[in-house]
């Protein structure tokens, strides 16, 4: 079956999904030091593809205009948003970013945006945010996505719990209005150095109001799930090799619900706009 228009917050179309009875039935991959040894091979640079200015090197936003209105490349189109992780901090190149990874092993057409400090209600480094604002500018109803991921919470910790909810429930009610043909999944707080009762109270709160929301979301939670990867020196962000574990860990969370790669020889145009910096010392 495919599912055209979905948005990851990353976005894509066209994206290949499971039977829900495989689907129910599919096993997450199992994490160690061998699907370490996979995720670090992502890193390969992966030809033709010019994260941030598409192939034909034009600027994030003719990159954009080129899978809104022409043809892509004939793979899915997905649409991922979010904050620091998704902007590539940690190894200082959004090129190397989970979500760009992500986008080019599950040979999908995407546009990745990212600005570090953005969250539901954060508005980040670059004021982009928050990830509401953030979706508004990938235009959803001309991409057409069929999945929509949202990496979002880390930054937002801290500010009221029902807050956090309200936003949430916007966010889930924009992409329902904007793209409503599309899945939705949220990949919510990284695990710091430490779990703080503050920290767990946000996750939870993106959690309970994304389900209330939609019963069909897609969870994806670092916190509680206790993800482990290489990090950068502040302790939280990822490595290059992080975010490639990150990005197999993902897809393969997607997997188990039903959202499966593309052929190979699709997709592979990725429009990414984001901020590369490098992360703070460890606090």
């Amino acid at each position: 079956m495919v599912w055209r228009g979905v948005v990851l917050i990353a976005v894509a179309t066209g994206l290949l999904v499971l039977p829900p009875a495989v689907a129910r039935g599919a096993a997450l991959p199992p994490w160690g030091r061998a699907e370490l040894g996979i995720a670090r091979s992502l890193l390969v640079p992966h030809p033709g593809v010019t994260p941030g200015r598409g192939p034909a090197r034009t600027g994030p936003a003719g990159c954009e205009a080129g899978l809104e209105h022409g043809p892509g490349s004939g793979g899915p189109r997905v649409a991922i948003v979010g904050a620091s992780f998704t902007a590539g901090v940690g190894p200082g190149d959004p090129g190397q970013s989970w979500a760009v990874l992500l986008a080019r092993t599950e040979h999908w057409d995407a546009v990745v945006y990212g600005d570090p400090g953005a969250g539901y209600v954060r508005p980040g480094v670059r004021h982009q945010g928050p990830v509401a604002r953030e979706l508004t500018r990938v235009a959803l109803p001309a991409l057409r996505p069929a999945l929509v991921i949202v990496q979002a919470g880390h930054d937002d910790i801290g500010v009221a719990p029902q807050l956090v909810r309200s936003r949430v429930a916007q966010v889930i009610a924009l992409i329902r209005a904007q793209a409503p043909q599309a899945r939705i999944a949220l990949l919510t707080v990284f695990p710091g150095r430490s779990h703080a009762a503050r920290v767990s109270q946000t996750d939870q709160a993106i959690v309970t109001a994304a389900r209330a929301a939609d019963h069909g979301v897609i969870i994806m939670d670092p916190l509680t799930g206790r993800w482990r990867f290489p990090r950068a020196r502040d302790g939280l962000h990822p490595t290059a090799a992080g975010d490639a574990a990150i990005a197999l860990k993902v897809a393969g969370i997607l997997r188990a619900h039903g959202v499966v790669p593309a052929p190979a020889g699709r997709g592979g145009r990725i429009c990414e706009t984001a901020i590369a910096v490098q992360p703070p010392p460890r606090r």
